[in-house]
Parts: C-alpha cells; structure tokens; sequence
C-alpha cells in the first residue's frame, strides 16, 4: 500500500476511509494524538511517544481499552502494510462516538485512528528557518497533545501566507513553544529550553536535544527565556520529531543565530547518529 488509515480495526487507503458522524472527535476535538517518523519501518523513539500517549489520555480521561503493548505491536505491523518503511506515523484516540453532548458517558469506547503515508526526511542540516513571534492566546492545556489545535492552525496558516517556516507563541514575552514544534536556543555554550509546565509539549526531540547536549559536555538550563533573549541568543533552535534539530536564520525579519555554529553541528551530528542507529536494519 502507498499509504494506510486505521479505525478499530478497519485498514484502507488514507482516500478510503469513513469515521463516523457522532465521533466525538468531530464535534469537540475530544481526543489526544501523537505522532513520529519511521525509517526502514523502524518508528523512531516509539517508547517515548507511547508513553507521551498514554499520559495525555490519562490527562482528559480517557480510559483506553487497548495496552501499550497492544499499541506497539498494532503500529509495527501496520508499518508492515506499506510500500516503503519511511514513514509518517499518526496515531490518535478520540473519547468514543456519541450523540453530541458535552458531558460524556464514562462507559464510553475510544476510538483509535492510525494514519501512514511516504516521508522523506531532510536531515542535511543545511537549511536555515524563518520564523515569526505571535502572543500565545492557547489555553492551559498546551502539556497535553489534544486535537484542539485551531490556534496552531491560524497561527501556522499566518506564517506560511508570509513565506515562513513557523511561528513562536510568547506570553508577555517569555518564549513558550512554535505552533508544531518546541524551540531551545544556544547561549554561552549553554543549551536553554523552557521547562516542561502546562504552557508547553513534552517534546521528544526536545529531551534528546538536553540528553544529547549534556552528552556533548555543554550546560544545559530548563528556565524561560524571553523574546529579547532568543533574538540575541548565538543559535535558536526548533525541534519536533520529524525536524531534530533545525537552526533559525530569521526572526520578525531579523537577522539571528549563526554564531556558534561549532557547537550546532556537533548537537545536530550527535542526535542524527541517534536516528541513524535506532533505525537502522541489523
């Protein structure tokens, strides 16, 4: 198969398939997902986004009635189903499928979705994004990886209609996240990211960016850091899993980063060999 879609045990072409009307997914975007890459079918730093998964669930309530297990063992099989084994890889539950109403029947059976389709990931580290800062008007939930993504939208929709590659949020200055991606910057040889509180994503690049850089010898700092201080930082950097370690060029029009750019090729080599080792076939 080119590309798949799952729904409870239903498998067809992503083109192909039907959910249905009174899936709660529709009506409140009651539901959690996460997502990562796989590359000779080998999904990238699965553990971690199962484990990501199955606490954003926990977070809203939602009571699988699947394993962890029986989530690995259902997405490395499907992984099997495809022409190739470089892969996008989505998975997401939703509460279940109900008249609407906005309260919700604790017997409830979730809905579980998985789509696949081709991916090509360009890891040359040449490319330079631009980005541009918006207020971050998303409500306290941003810990959690819920479907209620329509500010991510307008905000990424914003940033595209300009030429750009992404959008960071601040509140009153203080950095939090971009709209699809976390961002960390390089400052005195000290890598600095935000800590993990209700405004932003666990991200999993995001941990193996700390892991990789106190690897490297670096100092590493979880505090905040503001927009003035991510303008004048020696590197910004965004990271999600399909986009390890990518460095900015531009903020706001503004020229910044590029100069450390010894210690960011040694943070993008250490984590690339990560994705190279993990996936590769014995």
């Amino acid at each position: 198969m080119e590309d798949l879609a799952y729904y409870n045990g239903k498998i067809t072409r992503l083109s192909e398939m039907m959910v249905p009307f009174n899936d709660r997914s529709h009506f409140f975007g009651d539901g959690v997902y996460d997502a990562s890459v796989a590359r000779n079918g080998i999904i990238f730093k699965l553990e971690d986004h199962l484990d990501r998964f199955f606490n954003s669930m926990a977070l809203i309530d939602i009571q699988p009635d699947f394993t962890k297990d029986e989530l690995r063992e259902l997405l490395q099989a499907l992984c099997q189903k495809l022409d190739t084994g470089d892969l996008f890889v989505y998975f997401q539950v939703s509460r279940g499928t109900a008249i609407r109403n906005h309260s919700y029947a604790q017997t409830l059976k979730p809905n579980l979705s998985v789509y696949m389709l081709p991916w090509t990931g360009d890891f040359s580290s040449q490319k330079r994004l631009k980005l541009m800062t918006t207020p971050d008007h998303r409500f306290e939930f941003c810990h959690i990886k819920t479907l209620n993504l329509l500010p991510n939208v307008l905000a990424s929709q914003a940033a595209t209609s300009q030429g750009l590659d992404e959008v960071v949020y601040h509140r009153d200055q203080r950095v939090t996240e971009c709209a699809h991606s976390n961002i960390s910057i390089l400052i005195n040889g000290v890598f600095q990211t935000a800590p993990l509180d209700h405004w932003i994503l666990p991200g999993i690049a995001r941990k193996y960016l700390l892991l990789m850089s106190q690897a490297l010898g670096f100092d590493v700092l979880e505090h905040p850091f503001t927009v003035e201080e991510m303008l004048a930082a020696d590197e910004v950097i965004v990271s999600s899993s399909g986009s390890l370690c990518a460095p900015v060029s531009e903020i706001d029009g503004r020229a910044v980063g590029g100069r450390d750019p010894e210690r960011l090729q040694q943070l993008q080599d250490k984590i690339y060999q990560d994705f190279f080792k993990e996936t590769d076939i014995d």
